[in-house]
């Protein structure tokens, strides 16, 4: 009989809906219940596309026995972290804290007052390698909260008590003066990343490796600055050529197992592909040559990923592939995982034919001994093609074969914050790029969201939806701050006024809900309401993990929606919120990057081109519009907009007084805070003003 979790927007949680375990959702509910049976929580956390989630529910959560021990012994919670990212963060500082080391599934055991006394992550069945099997945990807790529950409760209170005096510290050691925000902490934040670059495969530190989405973007947004050109080059193309990358259907998987960028874990995630298209068009718009082929065509392939694989009957984008399928010899078999992903040179024989097989064998790096397992290999692009048109014919043959291969599950639910930063890359990608399909999923995927997601008063956003029903949780910082900066963009692309006064109104009331004064007149950001549920500590991250940073994508928000409207306190509040996160800044880029790219972008204006054309004009095409587009300044903005919009000062002030009479033809200017330069009508002309050297401004 299903359990609670039946009902659940959460395909994670409805996965576990018919386990013998007695699921309870996250709720005032579950925790009346083990005050009434005064039995512990036990604390489950994991999304739908994790591997070893998947391994501890069908070893542990599916047995029979184990279930009755959890049943009789606990209140079992189980919480799907990318639906609520509050409760996962407080936790996961708890694991972290006790472990030394975090991950999913996350597994934590709460009292009545949801204070951790035990964490941990996966366990498995059977002890192994010195780690105690699940069932000796929940037994040795047990009895534990039997009969020491002084000690067990004491050690809830030091755990509290730990990571709230932590929490006091990072904030009193962020701020920093003004005078340190400048081009010299910059400087010192690449040298300090150079430190920590593999020189021989590319990326930062060793296996496993992540893309680092958001240090690409800010090195690429470095005009001139050749050192940092270089360490995101070697790291893009190193991406783009190994098994991380999908050299058959485009899209990036979540990371590489090992320094090589070789064999990755094969679940493919909607936030990565969304930063990484942003970081390879950062890279297209400052390359030439055989380097800017190589980042349209990842950017081409992945933008193509998102719409194919990943986009929701409803216009939205799905939030991840799963790392497992059956394998293609036994559709029936157990799912294991990059089964859909890997070949061996038999199965390219068999598909493509001796001769093409046996070359493809060649350009895709797959060898009888496999790079994976079972002689099975990935597929890698470590030279380009000795035949482009073969190839993109081997290509298109190994598609069709992969899509008659067991599909990975799909988690279809749409999450705010990373719909809305798939939104900001495909619609900047694709007026830069000439890429009109695009933009114009952008704007599908963000009518849904502005239909959906936000609900007045205030307005107010939903995180999650889906197939067009609201889940229930409230939206987080990271939900607020990237929807401005999406439909910002939009409104400047495609001249749309409606889509900056939303913009606006989701922008007060982001400030109002999540932040507060700090120090040295700095801005303070949490990771959750004011008015949100009260968990054990209220979630408040500096830095960059898989996502930027909660006041990174606020300071970014707000700093592109006062590029375009002129508003000084937007952009105040922008340099407010980089005052906050000063050391962070200068001591660890890898993990502070999204915030060195607005402060790159704070530095250098930001800049916007306005386009101003005939009434009737289009949205793109034209030279002068991909010029303006394609503009590889930090933070650049484009606003295409025709005489009437311009005239009507809709985008004041940027366009006010700067418009008389008839367009006879486009004109561009090139502003920066109110001031703009002569207008001009030559791409080449606007593309030597984009790029040229500004002084610093006075922040």
């Amino acid at each position: 009989m299903p359990n609670r979790l039946i009902t659940a927007t959460s395909p994670y949680l409805r996965d576990h809906a018919d386990n013998p375990v007695d699921w309870w959702p996250w709720g005032e509910e579950a925790f009346t219940e083990a005050r009434l049976r005064d039995v512990p929580i036990l604390l489950s956390i994991g999304y739908a596309a994790c591997h070893w989630c998947h391994v501890m529910a069908h070893e542990s959560f599916e047995d029979p026995l184990t279930a009755a021990e959890l049943n009789a012994g606990f209140v079992s919670i189980k919480v799907d972290r990318e639906e609520r990212p509050d409760i996962d963060a407080v936790y996961m500082a708890a694991t972290t804290a006790l472990t030394g080391h975090g991950g999913w599934p996350m597994t934590v055991v709460l009292d009545h007052d949801g204070r951790p006394f035990y964490a941990g992550t996966y366990f498995p069945p059977v002890p192994r390698s010195g780690t105690p099997s699940f069932r000796q945990v929940l037994a040795a807790l047990d009895q534990a909260w039997r009969t020491d529950r002084a000690r067990v409760l004491a050690s809830a209170t030091a755990i509290e008590e730990a990571l709230t005096a932590h929490a006091a510290d990072q904030a009193a050691g962020l701020p920093r003066p003004r005078a340190h925000l400048d081009r010299a902490l910059t400087a010192r934040a690449v040298q300090t990343l150079a430190a920590q670059a593999d020189t021989r495969f590319g990326g930062f530190g060793g296996a496993p490796k992540f893309p680092p989405s958001m240090v690409l973007a800010w090195l690429f947004a470095r005009a001139g600055d050749r050192q940092a050109a270089d360490l995101a080059t070697a790291t893009a193309e190193a991406m783009a050529r190994g098994g991380i990358y999908d050299q058959v259907g485009g899209g990036f998987a979540r990371y590489s197992v090992d320094a090589g960028w070789v064999v990755p874990h094969f679940e493919k995630m909607l936030y990565d592909n969304a930063l990484l298209l942003r970081a390879y068009d950062a890279w297209w718009r400052v390359a030439d040559g055989p380097a800017q082929a190589m980042a349209a065509r990842v950017c081409e392939e992945t933008a193509g990923f998102l719409q194919r694989e990943l986009r929701t009957p409803e216009g939205g984008f799905a939030s991840a592939l799963d790392a497992d399928s059956a394998p293609p010899a036994d559709p029936a078999a157990a799912a294991t995982e990059g089964a859909c992903y890997v070949w061996s040179p038999a199965e390219l024989a068999a598909v493509l034919g001796d001769v093409d097989g046996a070359w493809a064998a060649t350009q895709f790096h797959v060898t009888e001994h496999g790079t994976f397992e079972d002689g099975r290999s990935t597929l890698q692009r470590r030279t380009e093609p000795d035949d482009e048109v073969r190839y993109a014919r081997v290509r298109a043959r190994l598609a069709v074969a992969r899509d008659h291969r067991p599909r990975p599950i799909r988690d279809d639910k749409v999450v705010l914050a990373w719909n809305a930063l798939a939104v900001g890359a495909l619609a900047r990608a694709g007026a830069a790029q000439g890429q009109p399909s695009w933009v114009t999923a952008a704007l599908v995927a963000a009518a849904h969201l502005r239909d959906l997601h936000l609900r007045p008063p205030g307005p107010r956003l939903h995180r999650v939806s889906r197939g067009g029903v609201l889940g229930s949780p409230m939206g987080v910082l990271e939900d607020y701050a990237h929807l401005v900066t999406a439909f910002t963009h939009l409104a400047g692309i495609t001249g749309q006024v409606t889509w900056l006064d939303t913009a606006h109104e989701v922008a007060l009331t982001m400030t109002g809900l999540f932040s507060e004064p700090g120090p040295e007149d700095t801005l303070r950001w949490f990771d959750t309401a004011h008015d949100a549920e009260r968990l054990v500590r209220r979630p408040q991250e500096a830095t960059d993990h898989a996502t930027p940073a909660g006041p990174a994508a606020a300071a970014e928000a707000l700093l592109t929606l006062g590029a375009l409207t002129g508003d000084p306190l937007a952009r105040d509040r922008a340099y407010a919120t980089l005052a906050g996160m000063g050391a962070l800044l200068a001591e660890a880029p890898r993990f502070a990057a999204a915030g060195l790219g607005v402060l790159e972008a704070l530095l250098d204006g930001p800049r916007v081109i306005v386009v101003v054309d005939r009434p009737g004009g289009t949205v793109l095409g034209g030279r002068l519009r991909t010029a303006a587009a394609g503009c590889p300044a930090p933070g650049a903005m484009v606003l295409f907009a025709d005489q009437q919009t311009a005239a009507a000062g809709l985008f004041a002030p940027l366009l006010t007084g700067r418009v008389g009479g008839d367009v006879p033809a486009p004109l561009a200017y090139l502003c920066r805070a109110t001031v703009c330069q002569r207008p001009t009508d030559d791409p080449d002309t606007l593309r030597a003003m984009a790029v040229a050297p500004v002084p610093t401004p006075a922040v």
